[in-house]
């Protein structure tokens, strides 16, 4: 089992960045996908949306169309943790963020049921 806590949200403006942390517990996170997924206000958990994915080794990267260009994921199994670096932020990309773990450590996965553990979410609020 591994225990997820992000880090890094907050409050910015228009065309600001934020980069968000996950911190992994246990000895095997290099064996889990790692994804991030947001979640809109006023929706629920089933309609959380997939933001970007990376592999266990990092070789590979996925993203949803609408932060294409903009955002980037990025691994360090050495130091257990997954960063999601985010560029040009835009209202419509305020939510809060949750960091995924996923099994299935060879491919990137976009739905939600894919993942078996969750962290807590962290709020980023993006204002106009």
């Amino acid at each position: 089992q591994v225990q997820l806590v992000e880090s890094g949200g907050g409050l910015v403006q228009a065309g600001g960045s934020l980069r968000l942390s996950c911190a992994a517990s246990g000895r095997t996170f290099g064996r889990y996908a790692m994804g991030w997924f947001r979640q809109a206000p006023g929706k629920n958990r089933e309609l959380r949306e997939f933001v970007a994915g990376i592999n266990w080794s990092g070789s590979n990267t996925r993203y949803a169309d609408s932060v294409k260009g903009r955002f980037t994921i990025s691994r360090d199994n050495a130091k257990n943790t997954v960063i999601l670096q985010m560029n040009g932020l835009k209202p419509e990309d305020t939510a809060v963020y949750y960091c995924a773990a996923d099994r299935d450590y060879f491919t990137v996965d976009t739905h939600l049921s894919d993942y078996d553990y969750w962290g807590q979410g962290t709020q980023v609020t993006v204002s106009s």
